[in-house]
């Protein structure tokens, strides 16, 4: 039986188009982070430090999954 291999050669492509798209991902995810914690009066340092770090994730995964 004859495997499936990708076209691309199964490589994780990194376009300029997916990285704009993590930056401007990344910032939604912050700024609703902070009408989140505002909101629920829980907005602290460490609340928004924890808001950098989940933005910064979200947009590494948008850039590298070329979402």
């Amino acid at each position: 039986m004859a495997a499936l291999t990708p076209l691309d050669g199964g490589r994780i492509k990194k376009s300029r188009a997916s990285l704009i798209g993590g930056i401007a991902v990344g910032i939604g995810v912050m700024v609703l982070w902070t009408a989140i914690t505002r909101d629920l009066a829980v907005a602290g340092n460490g609340m928004m430090l924890l808001g950098i770090a989940v933005s910064l994730l979200v947009a590494a995964w948008i850039w590298r999954a070329d979402l």
